[in-house]
């Protein structure tokens, strides 16, 4: 009998190192939200969003892309920043962007990496 109640805490914990593991740092395919991000903050993080194919990327006079995304909240944000895009942008299902808001709606970019 206490062989077996020494085992029931550590096989507690397991249980709920695991679930914790499962449930909240396991990797996603989920569009993510713009909404976690602090306005106020430039730590950059990244973001899973979809690329806006009807509005496209356009150059700017610095040099860099301006492109539209959606998270997973249907919000539409312009992205900033980037000097150049990754080739099949267009044809990817998502994309993971990281960077940091850059006023209300505007995402200043400082990677992508592209998602299938």
């Amino acid at each position: 009998m206490k062989n077996i109640q020494k085992l029931i805490l550590p096989g507690l914990v397991i249980i709920i190192v695991a679930v914790l593991y499962f449930s909240y740092f396991a990797p996603s395919d989920e569009l993510g939200s713009f909404a976690r991000f602090d306005p106020n903050s430039n730590a950059s993080l990244p973001i899973i969003v979809k690329f806006v194919k009807d509005k496209g990327a356009t150059r700017t006079q610095d040099g860099s892309y301006n492109f539209y995304v959606i998270d997973g909240d249907n919000k539409e944000m312009l992205v900033t920043g980037i000097k150049d895009l990754p080739p099949g942008m267009d044809d990817s299902k998502s994309m993971v962007v990281t960077g940091h808001l850059s006023g209300k709606d505007a995402f200043h970019a400082h990677g992508i990496e592209l998602r299938n």
